[in-house]
């Protein structure tokens, strides 16, 4: 049975009824009663001081917003990426073990959320305590997975093609205009990346791929936004979501590619945007807040027929 330091009331109305739903725009929720010490509580491990940590559930979510997104950018955006925090958080302890024994979940980006204590000022305490216990839910009264990344492109992507989904399609993940910041720096809005024969070749072997030579390399299927969903590496088929996370995220930025190549040894890959696709672009949450939308609003645009639901404040 999953251990989880969620209060036992508290997470069987999250789990059971879902909370109240508010409607879309007027943002007004069902608060279920509590008091301070009765905020959800979680043990996190913290990968810099290899030590675990108790903390209540906004604690670690001032954390996570303050390793996920500038602390200078526009209030409303930090207050978007809040409620996706903390529902992320609420989905990941009612469905997973942290690979760290005696933790809820970690500060590993590898399993769950950026994490950057120091990186907290006022604009960032300011955006979680104006969205106290708000998070997303689906119209059944789910938690959806609040999948978001750093720029799209100019498209976001579904589940299946952007991360290599393997279970079914969420209903609320559907491909649409990112509306990326216009001024976001190049490096995010646009990228190329060179890899060795050797290397490329590893990382094709480590998405899953049985080639030993790569003298052609092109895209092969593509997703509803234009990503690449595969390429064709001497004529093999290789996943380019797992290739991406193989080769290195922060190398092969994104799967929407504009050029690819293969000569003299060197595998050359040029795209556009930052991330893997899937649901909110922060650039776009950005873009929004600049345009004066709520975070409560940005929080719901990128997600097809989610809720805004108020579990505590």
């Amino acid at each position: 049975m999953r251990r989880c330091r969620l209060m036992p009331a508290l997470l069987s109305l999250l789990i059971l009824q879902g909370c109240a739903a508010a409607h879309p725009k007027d943002f007004s929720a069902q608060v279920l009663p509590h008091s301070d010490s009765q905020l959800p509580q979680l043990m996190v491990y913290v990968v810099s001081e290899e030590a675990l940590h108790p903390m209540d559930i906004e604690t670690y979510v001032t954390g996570v917003v303050a390793g996920e997104m500038p602390n200078t950018w526009p209030l409303e955006a930090l207050k978007a990426q809040a409620i996706l925090a903390r529902t992320f958080v609420l989905k990941f302890v009612t469905e997973k073990e942290s690979r760290y024994p005696g933790a809820d979940i970690s500060t590993d980006i590898a399993e769950a959320q950026a994490y950057d204590a120091a990186a907290v000022n006022d604009r960032i305490r300011q955006a979680v305590q104006e969205t106290a216990g708000l998070i997303l839910r689906t119209e059944d009264g789910a938690l959806p997975y609040t999948w978001f990344h750093s720029h799209s492109g100019g498209m976001t992507e579904t589940a299946a093609d952007g991360i290599d989904w393997q279970g079914d399609e969420p209903a609320y993940i559907r491909p649409m205009p990112g509306n990326d910041a216009p001024d976001a720096p190049m490096q995010v809005q646009a990228w190329t990346a060179e890899f060795s024969e050797e290397e490329f070749l590893a990382a094709c072997r480590k998405a899953g791929a049985a080639v030993s030579s790569c003298e052609t390399v092109e895209v092969g299927q593509k997703g509803q936004s234009g990503r690449a969903v595969t390429l064709l590496v001497d004529g093999t088929a290789v996943n380019a979501a797992r290739l991406r996370i193989s080769l290195g995220s922060s190398k092969m930025r994104s799967t929407l590619l504009t050029a690819l190549s293969a000569s003299d040894g060197v595998i050359r890959i040029s795209g556009r945007g930052y991330g893997h696709g899937v649901g909110m672009p922060q650039w776009g949450a950005y873009a929004l807040a600049q345009q004066g939308i709520s975070g409560e609003e940005i929080a719901l645009h990128y997600y097809h027929g989610l809720k805004l639901v108020r579990a505590w404040e």
